[in-house]
């Protein structure tokens, strides 16, 4: 048999006995990640007690991986293994373990913190005035504040409107047209960063004109005194004019 250097792969709390068989599998997929050369890298086996995964690397892949390894812990692998890195120490921090990858030459190489990692955190609620775009999608209740859902591609918004006359307004355009609501939203910064609109209280709204962008060419080219009749095309013309007013912000 060829000569082989080992990786060993050891996570603190976790033990064989009590990590799940789909679990070690995720944890698997994703060393072998980190280490590349998949063709020359192959499980040899769990240690007791604490789950540990030993790794056989062979002997004409070995320089390649103890560099990709090098490369990981200085945080400048390759893309696929930073993300590996990352994928396994968001696995620990979920199981509540910590880990590390060593050899036995070299002792420790990389450390995951997992659990010790500070946890995300979430930010507000956050009041803002603003507008929200959309097709209502259900209206009515019989409360002072009236229920508004709009739908923005696959996302909906759970507005709310008070006093009838904005409500009555509001109805007509129910399942039909696309409207601005303007109003005060309540905001969150999720721990992944993202913003989540939970409440939006609606004080005015405005009918956009959502008419296809050829209809609209079509309608410029019918305006009396129009040279857009004159260009072959249109519609570039009109996303040009629209990018020289952002450059002149």
């Amino acid at each position: 048999m060829a000569e082989r250097s080992q990786y060993r792969f050891i996570i603190d709390v976790l033990t064989v006995d009590h990590l799940p068989m789909a679990r070690l599998a995720e944890y698997m997929t994703e060393l072998a990640a980190l280490l590349g050369e998949r063709e020359n890298v192959h499980f040899s086996h769990l240690e007791s007690g604490s789950a540990v995964l030993v790794s056989n690397v062979e002997s004409v892949a070995f320089p390649k991986v103890e560099e990709r390894v090098s490369q990981v812990r200085q945080g400048s692998g390759p893309k696929d293994a930073m993300q590996a890195y990352k994928n396994i120490d968001s696995m620990l921090a979920k199981d509540g373990a910590i880990a590390s990858l060593v050899t036995p030459i070299k002792g420790n190489v990389i450390e995951f913190p997992g659990r010790l990692n500070p946890k995300p955190m979430r930010y507000g609620p956050f009041r803002e005035i603003g507008t929200i775009d959309g097709r209502i999608i259900r209206i009515g209740g019989r409360d002072e504040t009236i229920p508004v859902w709009l739908r923005d591609g696959d996302v909906v918004y759970n507005c709310n409107v008070r006093g009838e006359e904005v409500a009555r307004r509001l109805a007509s355009y129910y399942l039909t047209g696309v409207v601005r609501l303007h109003g005060n939203g309540k905001w969150v910064r999720e721990e992944n960063g993202a913003w989540k609109l939970e409440q939006f209280d609606i004080t005015d709204f405005e009918v956009l004109d959502d008419c296809p962008m050829a209809e609209v060419v079509f309608k410029l080219r019918e305006v009396e005194g129009s040279t857009w009749h004159e260009s072959d095309d249109a519609l570039s013309d009109i996303l040009g004019l629209r990018r020289d007013r952002r450059d002149h912000h």
